[in-house]
């Protein structure tokens, strides 16, 4: 089969390699180079370094609303067009031009965490479990009906890093699975999706990184796991501002003020919440690399308790 693949970051590149294993695709889309590092140079999205080493064309349009840019697509005559986090919005007509439409592998369980950030959104939200779903597209955000979908466990203990590789690896399965499916003449039943359970996952904003010590342990505790590795939960402790990388919630009973160092030791560093003690167990100081509660207070000597 005719594939066109449209993708930007890591997560879709287990899916182009499924893509690209036993089917013909004949040319990639990807969002333009961007400013990245501290040189800012321009910098290549990992999809368009995995299609340059497959020896796959690149294509990266600032928008995919010019007729000449949704000419030249229609002259590839695509069977079916894949969507992996591309960043870009397709319009009905470009939706309209592959033979059996574009499919889009989305991380969660639609309708549940429709748009740009479901993974770290099913984490900060205490969610134990998550999937890909395989959507036909429509002119909505996520709203299309579902072809395929697979759910796996959130682990206890999980980061939104840990549990992004596992979610690419199973979208590039799904996705695997349903191409098999159709080059077979297998046409997927399209499943609507509910009205009911439908919730946002919006863009993570580096703002909501700081930690808020007035709110419950195992709240905080969530966003630790959710932002890591970004955009890194941080707050004050100490007198000085740590981005924290690791932490657990304790039940423990106190009356301390919420952001009250109340022990520290080799298991962490207890900081009182709303409710309950968040432990800190992985801490980067200013200018400085993520190192065990142990290591820091090598540094912190002061902060030791009994």
């Amino acid at each position: 089969m005719r594939i066109v693949f449209a993708g930007t970051p890591a997560f879709a590149v287990p899916s182009l390699r499924a893509a690209h294993a036993h089917h013909e695709v004949v040319a990639v889309y990807t969002q333009p180079d961007r400013p990245a590092g501290r040189g800012r140079g321009l910098t290549p999205s990992p999809v368009k370094l995995e299609a340059i080493q497959r020896g796959i064309p690149v294509l990266q349009p600032l928008s995919l609303k010019k007729k000449s840019t949704q000419d030249a697509l229609r002259e590839m005559q695509p069977d079916v067009m894949i969507v992996v986090a591309y960043g870009l919005i397709l319009p009905q007509a470009v939706l309209d031009i592959p033979q059996y439409g574009c499919w889009n592998v989305h991380a969660s369980l639609l309708p549940r965490w429709r748009g740009a950030a479901p993974i770290q959104r099913a984490i900060e939200a205490g969610d134990e479990e998550t999937g890909v779903c395989l959507m036909q597209m429509e002119a909505g955000l996520d709203t299309g009906p579902v072809l395929l979908a697979q759910s796996l466990d959130i682990g206890p203990e999980e980061t939104g890093g840990q549990l992004h590789d596992r979610l690419a690896d199973l979208g590039a399965q799904v996705l695997r699975d349903a191409l098999g499916l159709l080059r077979a003449g297998v046409r997927l039943p399209p499943h609507p999706q509910p009205a009911a359970g439908v919730v946002y996952a919006h863009k993570l904003d580096k703002a909501e990184a700081r930690l808020d010590w007035t709110q419950p342990a195992d709240v905080l505790a969530r966003k630790v796991r959710a932002f890591n590795p970004w955009p890194i939960a941080e707050a004050q402790v100490a007198g000085e501002r740590l981005r924290i990388h690791g932490a657990v919630a304790v039940e423990q009973a106190h009356t301390a003020a919420p952001g009250t160092l109340l022990a520290a030791g080799r298991q962490g560093l207890d900081i009182a919440c709303g409710s309950g003690v968040l432990r800190l167990r992985v801490v980067q100081r200013e200018g400085g690399k993520a190192i065990t509660a142990a290591d820091y207070l090598n540094a912190r000597r002061d902060l030791v308790t009994p």
